[in-house]
């Protein structure tokens, strides 16, 4: 079986290397290794053309971006208007949009489902003793910064090459209802809601594998035809290791585009990584913004909400 491996300077999204390893099989139940049970952190892509750099010059990069925004954009320097519940229920309606957009993570619920999900299906036991050996040897390296943040997004979808779909697809929907509806902010919830039924077209992108977010987002009333997601192609109902998409940092407003929507009514989102298609909508709702991404609206004028299960939680600002 191969696993297909992001780890040489050269690879690309579109043509990721791969590698010989045994991939999901003699399965059993096990611990994983101790570095996922962190919580792991995010960084951005700073141009479209970040798939041509090496690696080390990519980190090299995205570190020099986020320090430029830390020195000229802190929030201690403007003032940031914080939107009330109704405030902000009012201002995405007064918008009138026709289509909505909404990162996950952070945004319609608190916590990281990517790396949740993860370390919850290795404990599961659904991949190979071998396979965890991969992706810990991987995500060691990510944490050097000898492997991208895109990289790493997309080897934590193809850990699952040679498993059925649907079997992955029934893992996600019992992770999902144990431990991702339980973290969904009420307000977003209502907020969905009150979209749906006045006939906004709902969409959700994200870097996390599209097995979570299809069904975290089901109850909320969008399609899985209408998630944008980190997916690999199913072939035969079987799960391969060959990438579709990674949507992450540039890469969100890259694969916005590409299924035609150029400037979105509204987009919502809670981190830097979702900055550049933030700035594509003609409205923008930070929603549980992180430091960084507060500094970034202070500078494009828009202000934000904090919904109540988020204050004063270090899961607020996860993902940076």
């Amino acid at each position: 079986m191969q696993i297909p491996s992001a780890g040489h300077e050269s690879e690309t999204r579109e043509k990721p290397a791969s590698r010989s390893t045994p991939v999901n099989q003699g399965r059993r139940k096990h611990k994983p290794m101790n570095f996922l049970k962190k919580v792991r952190p995010k960084r951005t892509r700073v141009t479209q053309n970040v798939h041509r750099m090496t690696l080390l010059e990519e980190n090299r990069v995205e570190q020099l971006f986020l320090s430029r925004i830390e020195e000229r954009l802190t929030p201690m320097q403007v003032e940031i208007p914080q939107w009330t519940a109704q405030k902000f229920e009012r201002l995405v309606l007064d918008s009138n949009p026709k289509v909505a957009v909404f990162d996950c993570d952070g945004t319609l619920w608190g916590g990281d489902s990517g790396n949740g999900f993860m370390v919850w299906s290795l404990e599961q036991g659904l991949v190979s003793r071998s396979t965890i050996d991969w992706i810990d040897t991987r995500y060691r390296a990510y944490e050097a910064g000898r492997v991208s943040e895109l990289a790493i997004c997309g080897d934590m979808v193809q850990i699952y090459a040679g498993l059925r779909d649907q079997e992955l697809r029934a893992a996600a929907a019992q992770y999902v209802r144990e431990f991702v509806h339980p973290r969904v902010f009420p307000e977003m919830a209502s907020l969905l809601g009150t979209l749906r039924h006045t006939g906004v077209e709902l969409w959700a992108v994200s870097s996390t594998n599209r097995w979570v977010i299809a069904e975290g987002v089901r109850e909320f009333g969008i399609p899985e035809e209408r998630v944008l997601a980190a997916e690999v192609r199913v072939d035969g109902g079987m799960i391969t290791g060959e990438l579709v998409d990674v949507p992450t940092g540039e890469g969100k407003a890259v694969t916005l585009k590409r299924v035609g929507m150029d400037v979105p009514d509204a987009v919502f989102g809670n981190s830097i990584h979702d900055l550049p298609m933030l700035k594509m909508a003609r409205h923008a709702f930070p929603v549980n913004p992180s430091p960084l991404l507060i500094a970034a609206a202070a500078k494009n004028g828009w202000g934000y909400f904090r919904p109540q299960a988020a204050e004063g939680a270090q899961a607020a600002v996860a993902g940076e």
